[in-house]
């Protein structure tokens, strides 16, 4: 069966999460976007198991939850803030499990670690290599995976809060590691540049704050939807079964570039090493992003492509698309009417994001957004890159192509 996965979610318990965030609202998205499999995220928070608890209804022998059509997987996201031989680390990362008895145990278990109760993605003090060993005490059918694991502050290979290895992080626990989460800020083509990463398969996830983000970053599968199968799909790396993942472009997420978002200094790599880290006007350290970071570490040059590599493909969001053909800012009510109706009329957004043929988006879209579709695969863009928390920017219809575009039309 092929299904569509978004494993990393928050709820309404998290900090800067929407109140929207409840489970029959994550169901409609889910099928707005054509997300099939949904993380319920925050399973940790009291309130928010109570509350799946009363929505989904357990699947047995699958490991997985139904409501309204939209299954659901239990997911939650711990944040570990802790010191290692002598440096201070802050790493978050994804826990899964296949039943509410099985979350109830690693709830107890992490609340002798801290107080899970006062946010949907608790603070702890354990370290990567305890909460991978408490883990596998419970039960080794609990999925462990490190969340986007290149983000400066809050990530495993993070440059100012992470390790250079995942045995340096997890111990010889990190063989119990289920997949690797690349974040937003980059794609699989940047982490195929370190070889030390090639055994593991690299997942994507929206890391949704709000029903209207879910699936801007997503997994496809062609196998079971079975909670087992799917561990066993990721752990083996299962190309026949794992069949690619949804990318943001990584130029927009919020940490690709390197510097100051209060001086506005936005720098590459190379500018950064140029300035020997520092930014010019403030003088202090700049923040160096995925980009920096994965060079750092990286043993390839860009654009090798491991042997068991298991494909991608960038998008653009559809309510972006929409905005920008219509001139418009994605939060205005005429872009949510004209998304909502493609939507409701043509088909589902992953839909028509990537499984709709050319002649399909001129036939079922209006000419400027099946355009803008056209050249999102084409990889057709002018992106500023994202840096410092602050995301970065596409545009698709640039200034020069509106300008060749009339040209051409004066010549008829």
């Amino acid at each position: 069966m092929k299904f569509v996965a978004d494993f990393h979610i928050h709820s309404k318990y998290s900090l800067a999460t929407s109140k929207q965030m409840e489970v029959p609202t994550l169901a409609k998205w889910a099928k707005l976007k054509g997300i099939n499999l949904l993380g319920t995220g925050d399973f940790t928070h009291h309130l928010w198991l109570q509350e799946l608890k009363k929505y989904l209804q357990p699947l047995d022998n699958q490991g997985l939850f139904l409501y309204e059509g939209v299954h659901f997987i239990l997911s939650g996201e711990i944040s570990s803030i802790y010191s290692q031989n002598g440096k201070g680390h802050r790493v978050h990362n994804i826990v899964m499990a296949p039943s509410f008895k099985m979350a109830e145990e690693i709830n107890k278990m992490l609340s002798f670690h801290g107080n899970i109760a006062s946010d949907g993605r608790p603070i702890l003090g354990m370290s990567c290599i305890k909460l991978a060993e408490e883990l596998s005490r419970i039960s080794p059918d609990i999925m462990l995976v490190p969340a986007h694991c290149w983000t400066p502050w809050y990530s495993v290979f993070g440059s100012n809060s992470g390790f250079n290895s995942l045995e340096e992080a997890y111990g010889k626990y990190t063989q119990n590691i289920t997949a690797l989460e690349t974040g937003l800020s980059s794609d699989p083509a940047m982490n195929w540049r370190v070889s030390a990463l090639d055994k593991y398969s690299l997942i994507s996830n929206s890391d949704s704050h709000s029903p209207s983000k879910i699936g801007r970053e997503a997994n496809v599968f062609d196998c079971d939807l079975n909670y087992w199968e799917i561990k066993k799909v990721l752990e083996n790396k299962d190309k026949e079964k794992f069949l690619y993942t949804v990318e943001f472009f990584p130029e927009e997420g919020k940490y690709h570039y390197d510097g100051h978002r209060n001086c506005n200094v936005r720098y590459h790599p190379r500018e950064t090493r140029s300035n020997n880290g520092v930014c010019p006007v403030c003088r202090k350290r700049l923040t160096r992003g995925v980009l920096y970071r994965i060079s750092e570490l990286a043993d390839r040059e860009e654009g090798f492509i491991p042997k068991n590599a298991i494909g991608y493909k960038s998008l653009v969001p559809l309510d972006e698309i929409v905005a920008e053909a219509k001139g418009l800012k994605k939060t205005s009510k005429a872009v949510e009417k004209e998304y909502l109706d493609l939507i409701y009329t043509v088909g589902t957004e992953l839909d028509i994001l990537v499984n709709m043929d050319e002649e399909e988006l001129t036939a079922k879209l209006p000419e400027k957004v099946a355009e803008g579709i056209k050249r999102v695969r084409g990889k057709q863009l002018k992106i500023l890159p994202g840096y410092d928390g602050e995301y970065g920017t596409i545009k698709i219809f640039t200034k020069e192509k509106e300008e060749q575009e009339k040209e051409q039309l004066t010549l008829f």
